[in-house]
């Protein structure tokens, strides 16, 4: 199906990181008629505002981008919330969407719906073939259940809803917050304290061995925005799949990926590594064969995207470089 880009597009998340960006790309390609829930005026964890809105509003499209996230200490002491909101934000945004009659629905999961000690690179098959993360564990499991649900509607109601799984992002607008951040803003945070505090060094979390595949947040939205216009759901769940994973296709060590940011951020001290902490799963890359396929690959290389990052750190917290 084409994409009508004068009809109303529902983005959820709108402001957070993944969806202010999916929303920037959308408008550099000439959509323009949107439709909000900002989470200060609605509570999407409420079936009946969720209704309401949808009823009022009936938006042609929707994009789910919105969600309760988190690092690894908050997604193991909050498990329940964890998986309770996502829950409810999903089944609610797909639910309704599907008794409006949505033209199409992106849902945006993560990587860790994967079992944990997958083979490598990760494809989309490996779905439910093994047991998860435990720390992220109710995260997971509650975006497993939002894939389900997209493949369900359609083979029931055939609604076109279809999920893209992306790997791990980092870039502007992520969260910093050393308590409850990913990898990249942490070691930016780590490495720019100690160059401020001219600290002798930095210490890092087990051996730097275990690899990652990063992925900027600008990427992943046109990612999302290409499979918005050139997927459907007939091409994906008749051949067995159940979502599509967006990467960029490559990886590097923790070793490797801090070297990098104490370069960028110009930290001249030495990086230790406190091998008496857990490495976590030794690799973690997704296959993108489907979507290599389909036509669509990264652009923007990882030293570019964390310089771009790193700026935008300083410039947001009015810091010096």
């Amino acid at each position: 199906m084409g994409i009508d880009k004068s009809l109303k597009i529902y983005l959820a998340g709108h402001r957070g990181m993944v969806g202010s960006s999916i929303l920037n790309n959308l408008e550099s390609k000439g959509y323009s008629n949107f439709v909000f829930t900002p989470s200060d005026k609605y509570d999407l964890i409420n079936q009946g505002i969720v209704e309401d809105f949808f009823n009022k509003e009936k938006p042609d499209y929707v994009i789910i981008a919105a969600a309760k996230v988190g690092g690894i200490v908050a997604n193991n002491e909050f498990r329940a919330d964890f998986l309770y909101q996502n829950l409810m934000i999903q089944n609610n945004l797909i639910h309704s969407s599907s008794a409006n009659g949505v033209k199409k629905l992106i849902f945006l999961g993560s990587s860790c719906i994967y079992p944990r000690d997958c083979n490598q690179p990760i494809k989309e098959e490996y779905l439910l073939t093994g047991e998860l993360e435990k720390t992220n564990e109710p995260y997971a499991i509650a975006k497993i259940s939002g894939i389900k649900m997209c493949e369900s509607y359609f083979k029931q109601h055939n609604n076109n809803f279809i999920s893209v799984m992306p790997t791990n992002l980092y870039g502007p607008r992520d969260n910093f917050d050393l308590n409850n951040s990913h990898v990249i803003p942490a070691l930016i945070r780590k490495f720019h304290s100690a160059k401020i505090n001219k600290l002798p060094s930095v210490e890092i979390w087990g051996t730097g061995k275990p690899k990652r595949e990063f992925l900027h947040v600008d990427d992943l939205a046109d990612a999302c925005v290409f499979l918005f216009e050139n997927l459907d759901s007939n091409k994906l769940y008749p051949f067995g799949i159940s979502q599509i994973n967006i990467g960029c296709g490559n990886d590097l060590s923790i070793g490797d990926l801090s070297k990098l940011i104490k370069k960028i951020v110009g930290f001249k001290g030495t990086i230790k590594f406190d091998e008496s902490k857990p490495d976590g799963t030794p690799r973690k890359l997704l296959d993108i064969t489907r979507l290599k396929n389909l036509g669509w690959k990264s652009s923007i290389g990882l030293e570019d995207g964390l310089n771009q990052t790193y700026n935008w750190y300083l410039k947001e917290n009015h810091l010096k470089n």
